[in-house]
């Protein structure tokens, strides 16, 4: 025996109705999600920032060159989570990824690095220390990565996305 083609279409109908809630819930804990870590992530750089300057007033007296250096180094961090969360913000207004917001933060990333390599090896010229010569190597490195980055981030074509859809 078959159904008759009404109670067939209802059940069909009945059933898409379901899912479309289950996914208009599921888009909806998205987006709170989304929001949360938004969120959370300014109140850390807001923090970060605050932390920052009040560490670099006390510091001050016993090395302006550290001190500039760690400041250098914290808002550079603060300036990562920004763009991490305009990246969130997005990634949930179009519901695709561009790679040009992870190529920012990854020379963000590495410029910091060069900061803290540099601050670390000033004092130290001895061309045959291995430490001062892993320095050397290690800002080679970062000043490729930089110039990969870049040239990646500037070849990017502005149509081309990661869609979730």
């Amino acid at each position: 025996m078959s159904l008759p083609e009404t109670v067939r279409t209802n059940t069909v109908g009945q059933a898409a109705e379901g899912t479309q809630r289950q996914v208009g819930s599921l888009q909806r804990i998205e987006h709170v999600l989304y929001q949360v870590a938004a969120y959370l992530l300014v109140t850390a750089a807001a923090a970060l920032l605050v932390t920052a300057v009040i560490h670099t007033v006390t510091s001050w007296s016993e090395g302006v060159d550290q001190a500039i250096v760690r400041l250098l180094d914290r808002v550079l961090l603060a300036l990562m989570l920004a763009e991490i969360t305009y990246t969130l913000r997005q990634a949930e207004r179009t519901h695709t990824l561009t790679a040009g917001p992870f190529l920012v933060i990854g020379i963000i990333a590495a410029v910091r690095r060069m900061l803290i390599v540099t601050a670390e090896s000033v004092g130290r010229t001895d061309l045959r220390s291995s430490v001062f010569m892993g320095g050397l190597l290690e800002l080679a490195v970062l000043a490729c990565i930089i110039l990969v980055f870049t040239l990646a981030a500037r070849w990017q074509a502005p149509g081309q996305r990661i869609s979730d859809e």
